[in-house]
């Protein structure tokens, strides 16, 4: 891919609907993946991001490399850090993309020029991911709940007293244990 990067700027701040620095460590973070692993655009789930956070930055991975919770490309695993891994598939490299974070003496607007603007090795540090390459998205079959009559996904309805349930529906017995 060329990095077109005032083009894809553009394209990630539409979508987003604004400019901040959250959007640009998303955007950068696919540069660098972009880079690292000579990604293009997935169409489909050739690219598969698992971010762990739920920021402005993950607008930016959806419009420029494709990854989107729908195609099942995007998957998210909160964990409140600016990290995002990324995979190709038809080669199963993988890398994960650590913001550094901010310099505590810069205004917002500082630290948006300096996301956009210094070496990627400057803003970021590159780690093995942690997580092997996801599974291709699967599409389940529907069941009714018997308590509302919604359906749900069978693999998140659960089973109680021989009905099936829904989540909303289905009363948890963990009492803690296995949290």
């Amino acid at each position: 891919m060329t990095w077109e990067k005032e083009l894809f700027w553009k394209k990630a701040a539409e979508f987003h609907g604004h400019i901040c620095p959250g959007l640009a460590i998303g955007f950068r973070a696919c540069e660098a993946a972009a880079k690292k692993l000579s990604l293009e655009f997935s169409s489909d789930e050739e690219v598969v991001c698992i971010t762990e956070n739920d920021a402005c930055g993950v607008d930016a991975i959806q419009v420029i490399l494709g990854c989107t919770a729908g195609k099942g490309n995007l998957i998210f695993k909160d964990r409140g850090k600016q990290a995002f891994t990324f995979f190709r598939r038809d080669t199963n490299q993988g890398i994960r993309v650590v913001f550094k974070g901010f310099a505590e003496n810069r205004s917002r607007e500082e630290n948006l020029q300096y996301i956009l603007e210094a070496p990627l090795d400057e803003i970021f540090e590159y780690k093995e991911p942690k997580d092997k390459v996801p599974n291709m998205a699967r599409i389940f079959r529907s069941l009714k709940c018997e308590n509302c009559g919604e359906r749900a996904a069978e693999h998140r309805v659960r089973i109680l007293d021989g009905k099936f349930l829904c989540l909303d529906c289905y009363e948890d017995y963990s009492r803690g244990w296995g949290r």
